[in-house]
């Protein structure tokens, strides 16, 4: 495009009618003034926290549902009015929410309390201290003054997945530590059978009340879409039936609202770009499909090395021979790409573990199958798009130098 071509372009847009009035309401960290359908979720969490108001530390959370069932934002809905009740009756009550998920927050058990340690204007080292030191500083810092603590902890499984369960029970038993300031531990987590691996000891001081949230249905999610869309598109800038083919693609994803409210954002922009005039049918089918490839590539690419080698192994596998490819069969790649990388190969056995988290990230189908005395093997196939093929098998080959 030259340069007055740009710039017309440009001006052309500023004219246009934008179709969006309010396009964070559409975002995930966007809170809503009402969350429909999760009144009895919202009331639960509430009753537990309540006492918080009394300066009575409030049981330990678990909180656990499927991703876009609304777990984090009423855990955010509750807190913010919380704060507001204890801030207008000058009550020293404070909230930290920490997404475990985050890169250099939470992915070693000093970075976790560091980073909870700055939260309170105190500037500690990146590294360097050893994790003892960083705890005493922590514990100092917030006990200098009568005070309920509240640590949210989001996507709890990934920091557990990350350090180990080690790291619940220290924060847990913190109280034991401290003279003037309680804690009190909530944690989310997408995982449903989290809980099933800790530490007993873990389990039974973390999950002193547990809340499941359900995923929603079509009609629910369609509703959801219904008070957004009012909130962040003009009137009739989206097509009928739009809505309801959203909630319905979304309702298949285990009933994601997150993913529903994506969807229609991506599919809003689209129609900008393509000087629609309103948001189309169509405009979902090609928002389905970016949201679909960009996922699968930004899933791969936070991966660790070794994920990233089995996944390639399976890649070379797939796309070399047109046979069922098992478990064995990788392997024996697998061992190979790890020598041409330096890297030492895994177990197979933590190879198989490998290649069922990328089922469980719709990378791969991973169906265990019975070969009578001879045991059971998984058979794997590729479940990403063809069209994604060629950009994953060159992010991989960049990415792994290969």
């Amino acid at each position: 495009m030259v340069e007055k071509e740009l710039t017309n372009y440009f001006e052309s847009f500023l004219k246009k009618e934008p179709l969006f009035t309010n396009k964070k309401a559409l975002q995930i960290n966007y809170t809503p003034e009402n969350i429909p359908h999760r009144d009895e979720q919202i009331k639960l969490i509430a009753g537990v926290l309540a006492p918080a108001l009394r300066m009575e530390k409030p049981s330990n959370l678990f909180i656990y549902g499927k991703t876009g069932t609304g777990k984090t934002v009423c855990i955010t809905k509750v807190s913010n009015d919380l704060i507001k009740i204890a801030e207008k009756n000058d009550l020293p009550l404070k909230i930290l929410y920490l997404n475990c998920k985050l890169k250099r927050v939470a992915d070693t058990e000093y970075r976790l309390i560091a980073q909870l340690t700055r939260e309170f204007g105190v500037e500690v080292p990146a590294t360097g201290l050893p994790t003892d030191e960083i705890y005493k500083i922590f514990i100092k810092n917030i006990d200098q003054q009568k005070m309920l603590l509240i640590i949210v902890l989001d996507e709890i499984d990934q920091l557990v997945k990350k350090i180990d369960d080690g790291i619940l029970y220290n924060l847990t038993r913190l109280n034991y530590e401290l003279k003037n300031t309680e804690i009190s531990i909530i944690g989310i987590s997408n995982d449903l059978t989290f809980t099933n691996d800790l530490d007993p000891r873990v389990k039974s001081s973390l999950s002193e009340e547990e809340l499941v949230f359900p995923p929603y249905n079509a009609m629910q999610l369609q509703s959801i879409l219904k008070e957004r869309s009012k909130i962040c598109f003009h009137e009739g800038a989206i097509e009928q039936g739009v809505i309801e083919k959203c909630a319905a693609y979304a309702a298949r994803d285990h009933g994601d609202a997150r993913r529903a409210l994506e969807l229609l954002r991506v599919a809003g922009e689209i129609a900008e770009r393509t000087n629609e005039g309103k948001i189309l049918m169509k405009n979902i089918d090609e928002a389905q499909d970016k949201i679909e490839k960009d996922r699968v590539l930004d899933n791969i690419s936070t991966q660790p090395k070794q994920f990233k080698l089995t996944l390639y192994s399976i890649f070379y596998k797939s796309l070399n021979e047109n046979t069922p490819i098992f478990t064995g069969d990788i392997y024996d790649i697998y061992k190979d790409a790890c020598t041409k990388v330096g890297l030492k190969p895994l177990t197979q056995r933590r190879v198989s573990d490998i290649i069922a988290e990328l089922d469980m990230l719709g990378i791969i189908n991973a169906n265990v199958i019975s070969k009578g005395r001879y045991g059971r093997t998984r058979e794997i196939r590729l479940a990403i798009p063809s069209s994604t093929v060629p950009k994953v098998k060159d992010l991989l080959k960049d990415s792994l130098g290969l």
